[in-house]
């Protein structure tokens, strides 16, 4: 057996992490999300880059479902040049916008929180970096702090897989936060929803178990594949943004996320047929066209795997593997453990073809190349704003 690669360790310590970060950040949460917010807030918005974006699209759902609350995800320069300047004139303190970042320092985010702010919005930022200038544009900190990795393995440079699950709970938490002060839940309804965000620790746990040699035959399998397909909607549409995104950052393949609905419409018409394609369902209100768009991929002859539980029959009936969720979530919460899949494929992936994560940086990967066109960290538009 060869040795666990640095991801794939990574992905180990991720059901001690939820068990860490659960109570703390609830409690940072209640202190971010005063009454006052909580009460007086009819739109909310999540926006983030990259992970920071797939985690609050698999939020929505929640945010929805428990506050009552509508609430968009967007990424964060959609939000800062398109919509910030068109917020509803709903009156003070009525409109909410997260902004989340890891680092706490990446300028669209800042940019986002900074034109919400302007627009009269009330901004918090989400972050694990209590110093970062995001702390600085926002009104609100909502502080969740990854805790430090093993000696072992800290220094490893790895896709974030971690920071990407700390910033799923940490929506969580702050949806039923926001729920229980407005009274859409009573404390105990409140308590009983956070004690099953704790336990989506097992359930991480058994699916790593249980996935992880399915997932090393599957990339066995899938060695000539020109191209990795990770299908969703609702909260799975982030998850499958996120696998895609780890594949892409591990083993440097192309991959794609796409829309559940969308690919009968785009990638139902590419030529060729030896493209695995990751169907991620938590058999919720997806379940009817999820199985049809199996059927649909079935019948052009492409690799199917899908995630999902076993009572997912119908879905099933087209697909040959699954990659079993032991234990069913609820769908708002699913992309907290739907994720470990697509991680598991990105590590065995790259381990199997020897590649280095993010390509070693190389061939115009750094920032000061090319004119420091790839810079997450700078923005003429906070130069602006401070002028």
């Amino acid at each position: 057996m060869p040795t666990r690669s640095p991801m794939h360790q990574q992905i180990d310590t991720l059901p001690a992490l939820v068990r860490d970060i659960v109570k703390p950040f609830d409690s940072s949460a209640r202190r971010a999300f005063d009454f006052e917010t909580c009460t007086s807030v009819k739109r909310i918005y999540l926006v983030g880059c990259g992970d920071s974006h797939h985690a609050p699209v698999g939020a929505e759902l929640a945010f929805h479902q428990l506050t009552g609350v509508p609430t968009q995800a967007l990424s964060s320069l959609p939000f800062s040049r398109y919509t910030a300047g068109y917020l509803p004139a709903t009156g003070p303190k009525t409109v909410l916008v997260i902004g989340v970042s890891v680092s706490g320092e990446v300028s669209r985010t800042i940019e986002a929180l900074d034109m919400a702010r302007l627009a009269g919005a009330t901004t918090v930022a989400l972050t694990g970096n209590p110093a970062g200038p995001l702390n600085g544009v926002a009104q609100k900190r909502f502080e969740t702090a990854v805790p430090p990795l093993p000696d072992e393995l800290a220094g490893m440079v790895v896709p974030g897989i971690r920071s990407y699950l700390a910033s799923q709970i940490a929506l969580l938490l702050a949806a039923l936060r926001i729920a229980e002060a407005r009274g859409a839940l009573t404390t105990r309804a409140a308590d009983a929803e956070r004690a099953a965000i704790a336990e989506l620790a097992d359930v991480i746990e058994e699916t790593i178990q249980i996935c992880e040699p399915i997932v090393n035959e599957l990339v066995d399998a899938w060695s000539d594949a020109p191209l990795f397909e990770f299908v969703g909607t609702g909260p799975l549409y982030g998850v499958a943004m996120f696998s895609a995104a780890k594949v892409l950052e591990a083993s440097g393949d192309s991959a794609l996320a796409q829309e559940t609905e969308e690919w009968s419409h785009l990638q139902y018409f590419i030529e060729a047929t030896n493209i695995p394609t990751i169907l991620l369902s938590a058999n919720g209100f997806d379940a009817d066209r999820m199985a049809e768009v199996a059927r649909a991929a079935q019948s052009i002859g492409r690799p199917l795997a899908l995630v999902s539980t076993e009572d997912a029959t119908e879905i099933r009936g087209y697909i040959k593997t699954l990659l079993p969720i032991p234990r069913h979530v609820p769908e708002r919460y699913a992309s907290v453990v739907y994720s470990i899949p697509g991680e598991l494929i990105a590590a065995a992936r790259a381990q199997a073809i020897g590649a280095p994560y993010f390509r070693n940086f190389e061939g115009g990967r750094r920032p000061d190349w090319a004119d420091g066109a790839s810079q997450i960290r700078s923005s003429h538009m906070i130069k602006e704003l401070k002028r």
